[in-house]
């Protein structure tokens, strides 16, 4: 074989290795990207599902109009409100009618029904803890009758999303040291064949530093391309989930889609370049006889 087909052998065969190994890292950057996501989007149907907790304060009869601006002044002002309705009695029973289609006033002779706020909470307040206090303190105010809330379904949905958010976060923890693991070994396996150049560069007096800069840099910039490779396929997974499955109204927020994205970005970096270091710092270390026997 002649020298210019050998040079364009090794070539060939360097591209070869640093593709697979960006796309194995890609792989594995999809893999986190995914758990991230579904991490990231189980905590936004949580906090959905938790501010559309609602609590009814119902006002007393024939309580005057100041009293209801001041209490919905300080319902709208309160740290816990997400929103605030005003349901006056006349609403109330206008519901009543159209869900159970008789009115009760044509037989009572007057409105039996009572003029309520209706609050959604903030997400860190749907809690019966939290919601002990609110209800003690608007219990406070003249004219208010009572407060109704569902304690247990409240109780119920605050456990399920503990218990979920743990289940997932063991999963992301777990699949995260995995990954870890498995790029160091493909980014060691990538340098294993510069192991002698490495230790030529020792011997001829190279700094550590100096030698393992130019395989940082390029570690760090193959996971660069494998994370983008890995925000494509996830760009792709949920394209065909959404329009293969029908699934028109999941919708990502731009929040959740920048984190998982910077999440998969940093990760990628990081993790080569940290392996990279210590991978090349091996081989920096070891004695030229040991290469051998690697």
């Amino acid at each position: 074989m002649s020298k210019k087909n050998r040079a364009k052998k090794q070539k060939q065969s360097f591209w070869n290795m640093h593709l697979t190994s960006t796309i194995s890292i890609s792989l594995v950057l999809f893999l986190i990207g995914l758990m991230c996501l579904i991490l990231f989007t189980a905590h936004e149907m949580s906090t959905h599902v938790k501010e559309n907790i609602n609590i009814s304060v119902i006002l007393e009869d024939n309580i005057k109009d100041d009293y209801v601006k001041r209490i919905e002044r300080y319902l709208q002002a309160a740290p816990y409100t997400k929103s605030v309705e005003y349901v006056s009695k006349e609403s109330a029973l206008e519901d009543l009618v159209s869900s159970l289609g008789e009115d009760p006033q044509s037989f009572l002779g007057y409105n039996p029904l009572l003029a309520s706020f209706e609050v959604k909470l903030n997400a860190p307040y749907a809690n019966n803890d939290s919601l002990a206090l609110i209800e003690s303190k608007l219990k406070t105010f003249d004219h208010v009758s009572r407060i109704i809330y569902q304690k247990d379904v409240i109780a119920l949905v605050n456990n399920n999303i503990h218990k979920i958010s743990i289940i997932i976060l063991g999963l992301v923890l777990v699949l995260l040291l995995i990954s870890i693991a498995l790029i160091n070994n493909t980014i060691r396996l990538a340098i294993y064949s510069n192991r002698f150049l490495i230790n030529t560069m020792k011997l001829v007096g190279a700094k550590s530093w100096f030698i393992r800069k130019p395989y940082v840099k390029r570690s760090m910039r193959n996971g660069l391309i494998a994370a983008l490779l890995a925000i494509i396929y996830i760009g792709l997974l949920l394209y065909y989930a959404r329009y293969e499955f029908g699934l028109d109204e999941m919708v990502i927020s731009v929040q959740t889609s920048g984190l998982v994205c910077g999440a998969i970005i940093l990760t990628g970096i990081i993790l080569t370049g940290i392996s990279s270091y210590f991978a090349v710092g091996r081989y920096v270390r070891m004695s030229t006889n040991d290469m051998y026997f690697v």
